[in-house]
């Protein structure tokens, strides 16, 4: 399998409010930046749609390294709480509605399909790629203001 790192971000100006996502893709000597936004959004969907994004970017299952600063996303994947939550027909409680269960079930497809690994950072805290996948999401949802 071909080894990807991808770093992803997501950023909203209020919550809900307009938003943005950002991506690096790295493979080798290449490097790919990818971005955009909606109008009226969260935080923790542009960080969902930002992981989406860069997976399907993918033209062939990978082993995928992927770096993000969302513990939303990454306790729900590494903790098995998304698989939980799709298993109990995208509730978190027998109350509870489980939240943007449309961008987990396509996360969740997407997972089945590439081996990835996840790291946390921490945002804002000087990480390159963190940092510029950032200035993308920004970017992206200042275009809806």
């Amino acid at each position: 399998m071909d080894k990807v790192y991808i770093y992803t971000d997501g950023a909203c100006s209020g919550n809900p409010g307009p938003g943005g996502w950002g991506a690096i893709l790295k493979y080798g000597e290449h490097k790919k930046e990818l971005s955009g936004g909606e109008q009226s959004t969260t935080n923790n969907r542009m960080e969902l749609t930002a992981v989406i994004e860069a997976l399907s970017a993918l033209k062939r299952p990978c082993e995928v390294i992927l770096t993000s600063d969302s513990k939303y996303i990454i306790d729900a994947v590494t903790l098995g709480w998304a698989k939980k939550w799709q298993s109990n027909n995208w509730m978190r409680t027998k109350t509870q509605k489980a939240l943007n269960a449309d961008l987990w079930e396509k996360l969740l497809e997407l997972l089945s399909i590439h081996n990835v690994e996840f790291i946390w950072v921490k945002g804002h805290a000087g990480h390159p790629e963190n940092e510029r996948c950032d200035e993308l999401a920004v970017k992206e949802s200042k275009k809806f203001k």
